[in-house]
């Protein structure tokens, strides 16, 4: 049974027991009662917007998803995936040495092992830009 419907039963209860409300205890009793049905009735108004707010927020989150999938496109992820192994702790040795390189683009700092940084090259995971690493320059000095 829902609270409204308490409610009214309830009131019916009480207009069937035909209190007097002319005395104190039922001038209580009946203005209790008109205060529970206000109550139920703005809590039925406050779930009805919820319900609403739910619906929307459902409605919001599948879009975003959507948006998400063609962003994220699985083309990125693939280059991605072959820098990052989940199965090996991202590609790197605990012993490696790992750097850190800032992309350019996007601004977004990679780290790097050893192995990636003498392939020479690799696509940004967070933007996909083409990165090269030239180390001519550092050798000659």
């Amino acid at each position: 049974m829902k609270l409204g419907e308490k409610v009214s039963y309830l009131k019916g209860l009480m207009d069937g027991l035909e209190l007097d409300t002319s005395t104190k205890e039922g001038k209580i009793l009946a203005l209790m009662a008109d205060v529970l049905e206000d109550m139920s009735v703005y809590f039925d108004d406050v779930q009805d917007q919820i319900d609403e707010i739910v619906e929307v927020v459902d409605a919001i989150d599948e879009d975003l998803s959507a948006v998400e999938d063609d962003l994220y496109d699985d083309e990125e992820d693939d280059d991605y995936d072959d820098v990052y192994d989940d199965d090996d702790d991202y590609g790197f040795d605990d012993d490696e040495e790992l750097y850190e390189v800032c992309c350019p683009t996007c601004g977004d700092t990679i780290q790097l092992g050893e192995a990636m940084l003498e392939e020479g090259e690799m696509t940004c995971p967070n933007c996909g830009e083409h990165l090269e690493f030239d180390f001519d320059e550092d050798e000659d000095e």
